[in-house]
């Protein structure tokens, strides 16, 4: 299936405004609110359903053995006009 990107923003920010971010979208997650996504001439608005799919993935990148690149990737998924996600189970940060 292909893939249209409706908006991208990448840079190099502290911890501190990074969990500012997650909290400014999980405070509309919380609140029902649309999420609206602005950087320069770009935005985009999301309305998540009730229940989307909530992905967490801990990557590694580069040769086995090397030193690599590593991410943390947290990610919303549902198909448009969708009520609910699916359910995979219970997820904990500690």
């Amino acid at each position: 299936m292909p893939e249209e990107v409706l908006f991208k923003s990448e840079n190099r920010q502290t911890r501190a405004e990074i969990a500012s971010y997650l909290r400014a979208v999980a405070d509309k997650l919380d609140a029902g609110e649309p999420i609206t996504l602005k950087s320069g001439d770009q935005t985009v608005t999301m309305e998540p359903p009730a229940s989307p799919t909530f992905e967490v993935k801990a990557e590694r990148e580069g040769p086995a053995g090397s030193p690599g690149e590593l991410s943390v990737e947290f990610e919303l998924e549902w198909d448009e006009g969708a009520e609910d996600g699916a359910d995979a189970g219970d997820l904990e940060i500690e």
